[in-house]
């Protein structure tokens, strides 16, 4: 189901994917992720309607914040029938605009790609993994990093990854779906393969086993248009130890912490 007022895509076609891959239909109202607070929440896209409001206030405040484009990152990365604006579209977009040179899971480094769970104890875990393995590589010392917990609803037809592999699922594909280098714990090789194919083929996303939390579930999300109503939810803090991240804790209103 699209957005209220979002426009239609028309981009590829959004049913030839599905003869080569296992689909299933999504409805996660809401989905949860995790980011650093330092990740922009680009809120431009959030104050305006249209493409035109958007490119008439970005021309305006260009000329006093010199950080805009920064903030706004790199539109030309969204094809333009897939852009969104309004209230909850800045998170969704900043995914997408701004892009990880070292890729991901399901990208190259090429595109980019928003990454949700099914459940919040499923975000926080895996972006504790992740955070924890960038922390040892970097050396830091005990130190405490916010993050920022959000909802977003996901809904639409999607790549599925999760059980066996379907008996239609690419038997000529570049990638197949029962491959279980796809979900390979640190090796993104192949799973970066096949999201390069099944974006290429139009497809708007992927769901998978999570990794890092044993029965969760997640979303990469290749298009914007499986994504809406993106809202802030929580202030997070991981306490990383100098080894590993051991605590998780929640800010309170009252900038107090609750251990999760």
């Amino acid at each position: 189901m699209p957005a209220p007022g979002a426009t239609p895509a028309t981009g590829p076609s959004d049913t030839s994917w599905e003869a080569h891959w296992r689909s299933a239909p999504l409805d996660w109202s809401p989905a949860f992720r995790v980011t650093p607070t330092r990740f922009p929440a680009v809120n431009l896209f959030d104050r305006v309607a249209t493409p035109e409001d958007f490119e008439a206030l970005y021309a305006l405040e260009a000329l006093t914040n010199d950080r805009l484009r920064t903030e706004t990152g790199d539109l030309d990365l969204v094809p333009r029938e897939e852009r969104r604006f309004g209230p909850g579209y800045g998170p969704i977009m900043a995914a997408f605009t701004h892009l990880n040179p070292q890729g991901s899971r399901f990208s190259d480094g090429t595109f980019g790609v928003f990454y949700c769970a099914r459940t919040r104890e499923t975000a926080i875990a895996e972006t504790r993994y992740h955070a924890g393995r960038f922390l040892a590589a970097t050396r830091e010392p005990p130190l405490r990093q916010q993050m920022r917990l959000y909802t977003v609803i996901a809904q639409g037809t999607v790549a599925d990854l999760r059980g066996p592999a379907a008996a239609h699922a690419a038997a000529q594909g570049p990638t197949d779906l029962a491959d279980p280098a796809v979900l390979a714990p640190d090796d993104y090789t192949a799973g970066q393969a096949l999201g390069r194919a099944l974006r290429a083929a139009g497809a708007p996303g992927i769901v998978y086993p999570s990794v890092r939390d044993a029965g969760g579930e997640c979303l990469a999300a290749l298009r914007t248009t499986l994504l809406h109503a993106c809202h802030h939810a929580a202030y997070l803090e991981y306490n990383w130890n100098g080894e590993a991240i051991d605590m998780v804790f929640e800010l309170t209103a009252a900038y107090g912490q609750e251990g999760i």
